[in-house]
C-alpha cells in the first residue's frame, strides 16, 4: 500500500499543490513555516478523516479562501489504484467521493488508505492528558478493522445523550435553594412522580451506554494484549536498553465488578462480562452522577497507563526516555497493522528526527527503512539519517505554495542547500 499522487485546494497554506509519490523513502524538505507538515496532514486526514493537529475541522480551510478545502489522494494497493476526494465543509456536512463516486457516509472511504504518523505533539501520548492515550487506541482501532468508527461514534452520541438528561433531571434530585425555590414539575405531577420518570428514562440510556461501551472496552482490552508485544520490542531497538516498556488498562469500573482485576491484569473478559460489569459501575455511581450531571463510568473515563520497568512513565520518564515510549507506540501500531493487513501502512514522521539524539536517530532509520513507503519531514537534510537520503529516495523542497522534487544530481550535490524561491 503506497500513495502515488497527493493534491489539496485551499487546504491550510496551500492556495493549491500537488506531489506525486512512489514506494521507498520521501523526504520533505524546508525551512520552518514552510508547509512541510501541511502535506503530510493531508495524508493523515484521508487516512483517519481527522487532524493531529487540531480538533476541529475550519482550521484545516486555508484563511481567505471562500470555500471549501479539497484533498485528493491516490492509493494503490496491491495492484489496484483507488481515488479518494474529501471535501471539507467549514460549518456543514463534509462531503467524500471514492473512485469518483460519492459515498453515503464520509467514513466508508476508510481503509482505502491506513497510515500511521508520528509528530512531535506524540509526545503527549506520555505526558498529556488520558484523552490523549484514548484516541491513540481508538484511531488504531478503527485504522485496524474501520467498523469500529460507527462504534466510537455512536458511544460519543451515547454519552452526550445520557449527559445531557443527567444535566436536564439534575434539578429532580438535588435541594430546591432559595434561587432555584425547587423544580418545575407537570401540572398535577408530585416529586416522586417525576423521579420516577427521569429514573426510567435514564434506564434505557444506562442499556445503551454499556451495550456500546462494553463493545469498545472490549475491542480496546483486545488491541492492547496484541499491541504489548511490539511496544516492548520497539521500545527495546529504539531506546537500546533493557529497559522493559509496559502498557495497562485503566479502566472506570467499579472495583466491587467481577472483572475489574481481571482487566487491571490484562486479561480480556468477553463483551457480555464488560456490559454487566458497566451496568453495575453505573448503578454504583447513580447518586454522584445524578448530582453532578455527568456521565462517571465508561470507556470515556479511561487511560491506558504506561510505565517503564516498574515506574509510571508519566511523572518518572526523562525526556529522552518519553521521546522514545512515544514513538515506540507509535512504531507498534505500525507493526501490528502490518501483521494483520498484510501489507504496510504508509508511515509519516514529521520533524522527529531533530528532537533525537544521533544514537535513536540511526536506530529509528533501521527500524524503517524497509517500509514500503515512509513520508519524512524536516527543516534540513542533516536532520535525516544518511541512510534515509541513499539511492531509490526522493527528495521534494518545499516552500510556500511551492512543492519541487529535486534532481539526483541536486541531492547528491547540496543536501543542505535551501529551498528554492517559488
Amino acid at each position: 500500500m503506497h500513495l502515488t499522487h497527493l493534491e489539496v485546494s485551499d487546504f491550510r497554506s496551500y492556495p493549491a499543490a500537488e506531489v506525486d509519490l512512489e514506494p521507498g523513502v520521501s523526504v520533505l524538505l524546508g525551512r520552518n513555516g514552510q508547509g512541510k507538515t501541511n502535506l503530510v496532514e493531508a495524508a493523515g486526514y484521508v487516512a483517519t478523516l481527522s487532524s493531529h493537529r487540531v480538533a476541529q475541522d475550519a482550521p484545516l480551510v486555508r484563511a481567505g479562501a471562500t470555500g471549501s478545502a479539497i484533498v485528493r489522494a491516490t492509493v494503490l494497493r496491491d495492484g489496484r489504484e483507488s481515488l479518494v476526494e474529501l471535501e471539507i465543509v467549514p460549518g456543514r456536512a463534509n462531503r467524500a467521493r471514492l473512485n469518483r463516486a460519492p459515498v453515503g457516509r464520509q467514513r466508508d472511504v476508510l481503509g482505502t488508505l491506513r497510515s500511521v504518523l508520528f509528530a512531535p505533539e506524540d509526545l503527549a501520548l506520555v505526558k498529556g492528558d488520558p484523552g490523549e492515550r484514548r484516541r491513540l487506541l481508538d484511531d488504531l482501532l478503527v485504522a485496524r478493522q474501520p467498523r469500529w468508527s460507527s462504534v466510537r461514534a455512536d458511544y460519543d452520541r451515547a454519552v452526550r445523550q445520557r449527559g445531557a438528561l443527567l444535566k436536564q433531571a439534575g434539578h429532580l434530585w438535588r435541594a430546591p435553594t432559595r434561587r432555584s425555590g425547587g423544580p418545575r414539575l407537570a401540572p398535577g405531577e408530585s416529586l416522586e412522580e417525576a423521579r420516577d420518570g427521569a429514573l426510567a428514562t435514564l434506564a434505557v440510556f444506562d442499556e445503551q451506554l454499556a451495550q456500546i461501551g462494553g463493545a469498545l472496552l472490549y475491542a480496546r482490552l483486545r488491541l492492547l494484549r496484541d499491541l504489548r508485544p511490539y511496544l516492548e520490542q520497539a521500545y527495546r531497538t529504539l531506546s537500546d536498553s533493557d529497559t522493559r516498556a509496559g502498557a495497562t488498562y485503566r479502566s472506570s469500573l467499579d472495583p466491587g465488578t467481577d472483572v475489574t482485576e481481571a482487566v487491571a491484569a490484562g486479561e480480556v473478559p468477553t463483551r457480555e462480562e464488560l456490559t454487566t460489569a458497566l451496568l453495575q459501575s453505573i448503578e454504583a455511581v447513580r447518586t454522584q452522577e445524578q448530582e453532578r450531571g455527568v456521565c462517571l463510568v465508561g470507556p470515556h473515563r479511561d487511560d491506558l497507563v504506561l510505565a517503564l520497568g516498574e515506574l509510571p512513565a508519566k511523572g518518572y520518564a526523562s525526556h529522552g526516555e518519553s521521546w522514545s515510549l512515544a514513538l515506540s507506540l507509535r512504531l507498534a501500531g505500525f507493526d501490528l497493522l502490518r501483521h494483520d493487513l498484510g501489507t504496510d501502512p504508509v508511515l509519516v514522521l514529521d520533524d522527529v528526527f531533530a528532537e533525537l539524539d544521533s544514537g535513536r536517530r540511526e536506530r529509528l532509520a533501521g527500524l524503517v527503512a524497509d517500509c514500503e513507503q515512509v513520508l519524512v519531514t524536516a527543516a534540513v537534510a542533516e536532520d535525516v539519517p544518511a541512510r534515509l537520503l541513499g539511492p531509490g529516495s526522493r527528495v521534494f523542497d518545499v516552500t510556500l505554495g511551492s512543492v519541487t522534487a529535486r534532481t539526483s544530481e541536486s541531492t547528491e550535490a547540496s543536501p543542505e542547500q535551501e529551498p528554492a524561491q517559488p
